[in-house]
């Protein structure tokens, strides 16, 4: 049994090119940029971009185009795809792309900036309802109360 399947979680480096073959069958290309951390063997913290080259087929193809700006958080699910091509000059070359099956968008990329403004304040927002503390709990900002306050469970009941 083989198997020949990548996900991908990542940035779109650029906005989506959409075509159509001879036949009329959509097609679109993206790229998505992917991050790595890791601590080298100094201790210094190091990150690593990789590229990923993606083609989109279809419905799937109309649809990513009409909403993957540069940017955008995208889920790739697909298959990897190794092809060859003469360039313009006439050297053959080979690419290795994620053909995708499946994709899932993530936020708008403004989304992350409009959430981090500070909203305006209108009459009919209400204050938070503080609950003191009780003294034995840390300052998490609720009070803490026994699940069960009438039950009373005898020293000889608890397992260790």
């Amino acid at each position: 049994m083989n198997l020949n399947k990548v996900f991908v979680l990542g940035h779109v480096t650029q906005n989506l090119t959409l075509r159509s073959t001879p036949s009329g069958q959509p097609v679109a290309t993206m790229g998505v940029a992917t991050n790595r951390a890791y601590t080298d063997k100094s201790g210094a913290k190091q990150e690593v971009t990789e590229f990923h080259n993606v083609v989109i087929w279809g419905k799937l193809a109309e649809t990513s185009s009409a909403y993957l700006t540069k940017g955008s958080l995208v889920l790739v699910e697909g298959r990897l795809s190794t092809r060859t091509y003469d360039d313009k000059d006439g050297v053959s070359r080979r690419i290795t792309e994620i053909v995708a099956e499946n994709i899932q968008f993530g936020p708008k990329p403004n989304a992350a900036k409009e959430a981090a403004a500070p909203k305006q304040a209108s009459a009919a927002t209400a204050e938070p309802t503080v609950v003191p503390l009780d003294g034995d709990e840390e300052d998490s900002g609720r009070a803490m109360k026994p699940m069960f306050p009438d039950e009373d469970v005898p020293a000889s009941d608890h397992p260790f």
